[in-house]
Order: structure tokens, then C-alpha cells, then sequence
């Protein structure tokens, strides 16, 4: 891609590297380096020096990362932000948005280098004083993130995941904490038990263990209240979100609003309610029958969702990626097996794997197989999910792994598939 600052064209694309261009060196590029002089590029320089030729002194960047919470964490913060009258952009999973507008669909969690950039640079021109944004595994150890510095760095949880790529969960471990290695500000949860970093401008969240931002109780009465302490201070704060998760992520989007800016706390809980969730996660579609969709595709992220909602009879209906962490399918079923009292197994994005296998290795984690249906067609499963939960008064229907995707994938083509939208079809 192509970014131009002051007249002057940056290019990561060998092809694009002519006479008068930059030519920006990446992890991901850097074989093409010969091509791009041969294309008469005459001037190429390292991915982390990009920052050289921009000016990002007007802007703060806030960087999550996470297994799960990365995306209700950075929206939570772009809401909170917002509410207090700051201008705002936010980047993702979900898109790229500025100033509560959507300015870019779907996209990577975190782009490369230039498209960093030129994100920032956007939110620059439209005088956007703090850039939030998701930060992946991939993107740590790919260094798509290279030459940006960062106002805040946060840390929500790490448990398994993207074991097809990073290969062990050592591996895994050591990239998240790896964000956390330098002397910026950060913001870590104190309750995970892998997590590393260099306490150098650390502060702390927490449920269990002592921290600076600490939650001393909650209840799920009418949604959620919090009451929680900031050294010796007490605050509380409201919201329309369920889950010892969102919690989390919220306590989190508060701590990263009080180190970031000169609001009082009290200013920055009082907004909290005004913030609605994301689409796709914990969203409830529906309250009769009660239909919750969310993403959690991992055995951490589904145990978070299950206990959630311990007072209920749960349905669930999930399945789980082809071509990635076989080892974690027997894991997730074990899991559903241990809090649900009826278990949906189907299709996820298959993508070049045989569903049927798929599903054969998340059953073996269900011992008890009294309850358990197999409907390798998604939409089929959530017809039968909606009328064993209608069925039931004091049930909940969990629909999880794909959230708010659009979309199935198999083989490598997308096929058009909503989960919030079959739900409502049924309904």
C-alpha cells in the first residue's frame, strides 16, 4: 500500500517503489528489497523509522491486547472517550471508525506498518486526539506494529489460542508478554497467571488479586454493578453488560480512561451505562426465549461466557475452526459438557477440513452424551437451539464462535451467514 506524507510517497509493494517513492522495510517485505532498487527506488528505509517522517505529537495511541476482551476493552474506551467529549478513532476487528463513524469495514485486527499509519494519519486530520487500537499476536511477532509509539499499553487476559500459528502456547505466552517488555505506560490484569511485564509504569486491575484498580464487589441485578477501589478511594459504576468478563473489560476501559486523560473517576463511571457492548459479543438477541450470540471460540473464553449464567438451564450451540488448534476442539467440549445441560455441536468456518471430523473431535471431550445433538449445519443448529429454549422458560441459549461475523467460511469461499440474523428469522 501507499502512504504520502509531505508530498513524499511511502510504499511497502516492491512494484510501487519507482524513482522518487520510499521503499518501507518490513519483517514481511524484506526480500523484495533488491526489486524495489531494480524498480529505481532510491530510498528505503526500516519500518521503525517511519515515525521519523510523522508527526504523531498531537495524537495518543492506547494499544489492547489479549486472547479475549481485546475488542470490548478498545470499544469501551473509544465509548467512554467519546461521552467525555473527546474526538476519538478506533481500529480492529470490527473496522476502523473516527468520531463514531464507520470510515472502514471488516479488516485484519491490526493492519502492517503503513496501514497504521495511515489510519493515524486520518485520525490526525480530523484532529482526533487519542488512537485506540487492537493489538494481535500476529501483528507482535510479524512487528506490524513497528515504529508506533504508544500513550498505553493494555493487557486483558492470555489463554490458549492461534496454536496453529504461534505452535505452542509457550510461544503464544511469550509474544503477548513480549508488548509488554518496555518502559511505556501499561495496564495489566493482575488475576492472569502467565502474564509478564516490565513493572516500570505499571498499574494493575483486578477481581481476586490486590491491584491498584480493584473490584470489591458486583452484582448482576438489573445488569451490572461494580463497586471498585483506586488505592484507598471507592467508585462504582453501571451497565447494561452481563459477565464476570465484560467486568473486566470495563474495569480495564475505566483504569485506561484515568491514566490517559485529566478526568476524575467519578466523571468516567458515570458515562459507563451509555456504553451498549459490541455487536456479537455478549448481545442479546432475544429475552423470549433469552438468546445471547457471542464469539468466544476458545475453552477460556466459552468457560467465561457458561459462568455467566450458572443460574440457568443452558443450551449451547458452537463448533469449532478447520485448520487451526485441533488440540483445543476435546477442550471446548469438555467445557460445555461441564455447564450445559443440552450441547448443539456444529459447524464453525470449516474451511478445508471435513465438518463432520471437526465435530467427532470436540464430542470427544463430552463424556455425557445424553444431551447432545449433532447438526453439522449451522442454521439448522440454531432453529433447534430456538425451540429446545422455548421450550424451557428458565433457559438461555448460547450461540457462540462466530459472534458478529456475516459470513461462514468453507473451503476459501465466504458464504453469507449471520447468526444474529438466523436467530431472528426463526423468532
Amino acid at each position: 500500500m501507499q502512504l504520502i506524507i509531505n508530498n513524499k510517497i511511502f510504499t511497502d509493494n516492491s512494484n510501487e517503489a519507482v524513482k522518487g517513492t520510499v521503499f518501507v522495510l518490513s519483517k514481511q517485505n524484506e526480500k523484495f528489497k533488491e526489486a524495489a532498487i531494480a524498480n529505481g527506488c532510491e530510498k528505503i528505509i526500516k519500518a521503525d523509522e517511519l515515525k521519523n517522517y510523522f508527526d504523531m505529537s498531537s495524537i495518543k495511541v492506547i494499544g489492547i491486547t489479549g486472547t479475549n476482551g481485546k475488542t470490548t476493552t478498545a470499544a469501551a474506551i473509544y465509548s467512554i472517550l467519546l461521552d467525555l467529549g473527546y474526538k476519538v478513532a478506533l481500529q480492529g476487528t470490527r473496522g476502523f471508525f473516527i468520531n463514531d463513524e464507520r470510515v472502514e469495514e471488516y479488516s485484519l485486527t491490526t493492519p502492517v506498518q503503513l496501514g497504521n499509519f495511515a489510519h493515524i494519519q486520518k485520525a490526525i486530520e480530523n484532529e482526533c486526539q487519542f488512537f485506540v487500537m487492537e493489538v494481535s499476536s500476529h501483528a507482535i511477532e510479524q512487528k506490524r506494529i513497528e515504529g508506533l509509539e504508544f500513550e498505553l499499553k493494555i493487557h486483558t487476559n492470555i489463554t490458549r489460542d492461534h496454536l496453529d500459528y504461534h505452535k505452542t502456547i509457550e510461544e503464544y505466552i511469550n509474544v503477548k508478554n513480549s508488548f509488554f517488555d518496555d518502559n511505556s505506560k501499561k495496564l495489566i490484569n493482575k488475576d492472569d497467571k502467565v502474564v509478564k511485564f516490565n513493572p516500570t509504569n505499571a498499574l494493575t486491575y483486578s477481581l481476586d488479586n490486590p491491584s491498584t484498580y480493584k473490584v470489591n464487589a458486583y452484582s448482576f441485578k438489573n445488569g451490572t454493578n461494580v463497586m471498585f477501589s483506586k488505592i484507598e478511594e471507592m467508585y462504582s459504576y453501571s451497565s447494561t453488560l452481563m459477565g464476570i468478563f465484560n467486568i473486566y473489560n470495563l474495569t480495564a476501559a475505566i483504569a485506561a480512561v484515568d491514566m490517559v486523560t485529566s478526568n476524575s473517576l467519578d466523571e468516567i463511571c458515570a458515562v459507563v451505562e451509555n456504553f451498549a457492548g459490541v455487536s456479537g459479543r455478549m448481545e442479546t438477541i432475544s429475552t423470549k426465549p433469552f438468546v445471547i450470540v457471542d464469539f468466544a471460540h476458545t475453552p477460556d473464553g466459552m468457560k467465561e461466557v457458561y459462568e455467566s449464567f450458572n443460574h440457568k438451564n443452558i443450551i449451547t450451540v458452537f463448533g469449532a475452526g478447520g485448520n487451526r488448534d485441533k488440540e483445543k476442539r476435546a477442550l471446548m467440549g469438555q467445557i460445555a459438557s461441564k455447564f450445559a445441560k443440552t450441547i448443539i455441536v456444529t459447524s464453525d468456518n470449516p474451511r478445508f477440513e471435513d465438518p463432520d471430523l471437526i465435530i467427532e473431535d470436540i464430542c470427544k471431550g463430552i463424556n455425557n452424551k445424553n444431551n447432545l445433538y449433532i447438526e453439522v449445519n449451522r442454521k439448522e443448529a440454531i432453529k433447534k437451539g430456538i425451540e429446545l429454549a422455548r421450550q424451557d422458560e428458565d433457559s438461555v441459549l448460547l450461540i457462540l464462535g462466530k459472534g458478529d461475523e456475516p459470513y461462514q467460511i468453507i473451503y476459501d469461499q465466504k458464504m453469507p451467514l449471520s447468526d444474529k440474523e438466523e436467530v431472528l428469522k426463526y423468532l
